[in-house]
Formats: structure tokens, sequence, C-alpha cells
């Protein structure tokens, strides 16, 4: 599973690296709502709810589908702007102008998308929710399975556009009295240096040279030598293109472990990717995850890794100790190798297997970040 961008055509000049303060904000929402996936954010969190005044934190909750299980792209408008290759905000005013730029169908499509999902699906080719009886009707159904705060949600919505664009940009400007605007101003010079570092390597060196310091998760593939997409390794399918407008990376110091990729039809595709003072770790691909989950969950290779846990033993040993034949051990030593799980070594004319017990401690957090990529 994967998120491919089509970057057929795509000029290098077309490719813009620049952090966005309300791309961060949606990022600190999501945080504040979903500690859990930043232990690392524990301290700022505990500081910002700490001081957080209670009528904020009521209003956080009124519309937290947005920001909570996923982003919704409400907090990437530049995304929208005709032409496809509109920049971030300097400030988070500026990036709020361009929310205000977006049309009502493109504002109301975006803001269903999280209150109704799964099911929600628009196709901007057609008439949209705003104008067409069936898919107001169909979005409703939707947003009433979610929950009644999601049907109040989109039926304010779909109802009074300007009035709910109005609550949310006096919602936003709120939080960044209360806590981001000092929050921003200790990330926003990072995020620049960060931007000017991607941006010197896309100038030099090329566009993979960049998407491999941005992420080890993207990699660019072509046909014939000519990059033809950027494939984005998550636990989701997803398709887009460039076209004739741009791609654009945000950095984001609050989003690890989450890599973010904006497809929607018609709008500029987005990366968002988490920064950091070291080089990005290698994290494991989805095929890797699942080789490795599905070498383990059979019961006889979960008995072949209670042995080697212990100590190294060789295919012999371990048909003896398992009452098997040796080639239907070595059966199963292949898989729990190919999953990358042993460590072998020669002793004499006889092989030695172990259990790499450092990478099954990883498992978990492996499959964490995998699940939140």
């Amino acid at each position: 599973m994967s998120v491919r961008i089509d970057i057929t055509g795509l000029r290098r000049e077309k490719v813009a690296v620049a952090p966005s303060p309300l791309a961060e904000l949606g990022m600190a929402l999501h945080v504040l709502s979903e500690p859990g996936h930043h232990p690392g954010l524990q301290g700022w969190v505990t500081g910002v709810t700490a001081r957080l005044d209670a009528h904020l934190a009521d209003r956080m909750s009124e519309a937290d589908f947005l920001w909570r299980t996923s982003f919704s792209d409400l907090f990437m408008p530049f995304a929208g702007i005709p032409g496809r290759d509109t920049l971030p905000g300097a400030t988070l005013a500026d990036d709020l102008d361009l929310l205000d730029k977006l049309t009502d169908d493109q504002f109301v499509d975006a803001g269903l998308e999280f209150v109704c999902s799964p099911g929600y699906a628009y196709d901007s080719r057609r008439p949209g929710p705003l104008a067409d009886a069936e898919m107001r009707r169909r979005a409703l159904e939707l947003a009433a399975a979610r929950g009644p705060r999601q049907l109040r949600f989109a039926r304010r919505l779909l109802a009074d556009p300007p009035g709910v664009r109005a609550w949310l940009r006096q919602f936003l400007e709120d939080c960044d009295a209360a806590f981001f605007a000092e929050t921003w101003s200790r990330l926003c010079h990072p995020l620049a240096s960060d931007a000017r570092h991607k941006s010197e390597l896309l100038r030099h060196k090329g566009l993979a040279e960049a998407l491999g310091a941005v992420s080890p998760s993207l990699t660019l593939d072509g046909v014939g030598g000519a990059a033809g997409r950027i494939v984005v390794d998550k636990l989701i399918e997803g398709r887009t293109h460039t076209g004739d407008g741009g791609l654009l990376l945000v950095p984001t110091s609050l989003g690890r472990p989450h890599l973010t990729v904006l497809h929607r039809f018609g709008w500029q595709p987005v990366i968002q990717y988490p920064v950091s003072a070291a080089e990005p770790a290698a994290p494991l691909t989805v095929e890797q995850l699942a080789l490795r989950m599905t070498a383990l969950a059979h019961p006889v290779r979960m008995r072949l890794c209670r042995n080697l846990a212990r100590s190294a033993n060789t295919t012999g040993e371990l048909a003896q100790m398992l009452g098997m034949t040796p080639p239907e051990i070595s059966r199963h030593l292949a898989v729990l190798k190919k999953a990358g799980l042993l460590t072998t070594r020669r002793r004499g004319r006889y092989v030695l297997h172990q259990l790499d017990v450092a990478v099954v401690a990883r498992l978990g957090s492996d499959f964490l970040e995998g699940l939140l990529r």
C-alpha cells in the first residue's frame, strides 16, 4: 500500500519547500487531542493544557474530528488556490487569508471529508453538496452515523458556510493568542532552516536526494530513467498528480511520527514531513512490517523463537527440540530470516541461528509508527 504522486513533466522550479504556520497549528491541535501519538511532546502538552482557558478547551471539542484522527486539508488552504503552486503564508494571518480565498464548495468539501468519513467522496467536476440535494442528503447521513457532534457540524457547514468560516478563523486566532504564537516563535526559525537546507539539496543534487533527506519512506520511481512518480510508503492507498501545478514539501516540528500527504483531486500535492536534529532513521516499509508480523504469527515459528531467544541453535538441534524434521525446521527458519528476525553465524561445519531480540523488541514501536505514518 502507498500514496502515489504522478510528477510527469514536473519542472524543478515547481517544487518548493516551505513551512506553514497554519499547518503547524493544525498539528499542534492534533497533538493536544492525541498526546499518546507523540510521547516526546508530553512536556509541551502538559504546559499548554495547564494554562488553557476552559472555554477555549470546550471549543476545541466542537470540531476536533478535523484534526484528531487525521488532518483536514483546511489546514493547507494554499494547496487549493487556482494554479496549484501557491506557497504557504509567512504568518498565520497570511495562511488564514488563503483559507478565506477557497470557494464555498472547496471549503465545505474539505470540511465534510473527516466529518463524514469513511464513505464520503466528492469530485469537484460535479455539483457538490451545496448544489446537489442527493449529495447533501448522503453527507448528512454519513455524519449522523459518526455521531451527534458530527451531524451538528455538518448541518452548520451546509447551511451557513460563511458562518463556519468565521467561526473557524476566530477559533484559530484564539488558539494563536492562547498558546500557538509562543510555540511558533520557537519553531519557525528551525523550520525555515530545514526548508532552506532541503531547497539547497533540491537545487544542487536533485529531487531524489531531497526526498531521501525528507524521509526514507519517500522514493522516486520512473521508467527508462525518467522520474515519473513519488511513492510514499503508507498503510493507505491514494493517488494524485502535479499536472501543470507544483509539489510542496512542508516541514513540521510537532508531527513525528506522522508523514502526511495531501492528495485531494484538483489541489496541489503536499507532503508534510517531520524534522529533527538527527538524520532520519530508515523506518520499516509496509512490506517489511507485514513480513515480520506474518512470520511471528505461526505457532511453530513462535516456539522456534522461544528457543532461539535463549541461545543459538543449529537446524538439527531445533528439529530435536520441536520433534520435527530438519527440512521442516529449515523452511520455518527461512521465513524468519527473510523477515529479518534472525542472525546466523558459522561454527565449523555448523550454522547457528539466533533470534535478533533487539529487532523483535522494536517491532511494537515499528508497527505503531507504520500505523501513524
